[in-house]
């Protein structure tokens, strides 16, 4: 059994080491643990750093593409590799390496393929009171749009068995969290959470500038990925917003004109009919997705074979003589 941690990265030079020295070098159950590095066009030392400490792969990009880019390109080399299981934290060292053990128990025991580390958010200081409402808001609306119980969306912290591993697919270019849970529920991809702790924060998240833009970039991720997956069931409801009410003022036209001698409200009947089109159009559109959504559905597991025959037939290199890691171009 095979595991390897990736660490996505971005002038990370200050806190990469203490990070790499707090993950675990054996767990019970894993016969092999490798270290993989994804520098995300990193312009400080981030490389030599991961070099001189002597992780097994870089993953490197010439230009920042973003986290969710970087996520993926990682599980990609993970799976060249051999991985069984794989593990990604932050490589502000803002997770316990010590918890991994914990973190890949459920994939260990065949109860899980994606395990979520669920963090203390009521007991981290460095969370402001009105981060921690937003992140639960945020987990809330995670869980209603994939149907799962995972209590804490944003988690970064998080383990996928190989077969889970082979069925990811992020499509935004913002952050692979809210996404992949997205996706697992909504595949039936068997998810679940364990408690993990925190160490203090040694500098602010880079994810968002600001709160408001968090806020708002997650929300957007998430009625995305709830489109990508449940089109129809979407577009039906957002057609209500306006049939009903055309609808309404076509009854009332209708009333009148029995009653009134069919003169007047014509442009109650314009209303109503522009109305009722807009809601027309809106279903029609969830009918046109629901079709694209199922083409996808093939398409991903056309993409599942592939990888699973690519990956499984991949020889693993070795590095040459004299060589720490393997490097990666993106």
């Amino acid at each position: 059994m095979k595991l390897i941690i990736q660490i996505p990265c971005f002038n990370e030079e200050g806190t990469l080491k203490d990070t790499l020295d707090d993950l675990p070098r054996y767990i019970e159950g894993i016969d092999q643990i490798e270290y993989l590095i994804i520098d995300d066009g990193s312009s400080d030392e981030t490389i030599n750093v991961a070099r001189e400490w002597g992780v097994n792969y870089i993953v490197t990009f010439t230009k920042n593409k973003g986290l969710a880019k970087g996520f993926m390109a990682g599980i990609d080399v993970c799976l060249e590799n051999g991985a069984d299981i794989i593990v990604n934290t932050d490589a502000d060292n803002q997770y316990r390496g010590e918890d991994i053990e914990k973190l890949i128990e459920p994939i260990l025991t065949q109860q899980a393929d994606i395990v979520i580390g669920e963090r203390p958010i009521a007991e981290i200081s460095d969370f402001s009171p009105i981060k921690k409402k937003l992140q639960r808001l945020g987990s809330w609306a995670v869980r209603q749009a994939s149907k799962t119980d995972i209590p804490d969306a944003p988690s970064g912290f998080r383990a996928f068995s190989r077969e889970a591993a082979l069925r990811l697919n992020v499509v935004n270019d913002y952050t692979y969290t809210l996404e992949t849970i997205v996706q697992a529920g909504r595949e039936k991809i068997s998810i679940t959470s364990v408690p993990i702790r925190t160490n203090p924060a040694v500098r602010p998240s880079r994810l968002a500038k600001t709160m408001l833009g968090y806020v708002r970039t997650s929300m957007l991720t998430i009625l995305r990925a709830y489109l990508i997956y449940k089109p129809l069931k979407a577009f039906i409801f957002l057609s209500l917003f306006p049939a009903v009410p055309g609808m309404i003022i076509w009854i009332r036209f209708i009333y009148y004109f029995f009653t009134a001698g069919g003169a007047g409200h014509i442009q109650s009947l314009i209303l109503a009919c522009t109305l009722i089109i807009i809601g027309f159009v809106c279903i029609m559109i969830g009918i046109l997705g629901d079709t694209i959504c199922a083409n996808r559905k093939i398409l991903q597991d056309v993409q599942y074979h592939t990888r699973k025959q690519y990956y499984d037939g991949v020889k693993i290199a070795k590095p040459d003589k004299g060589e720490k890691c393997h490097i990666y171009y993106r």
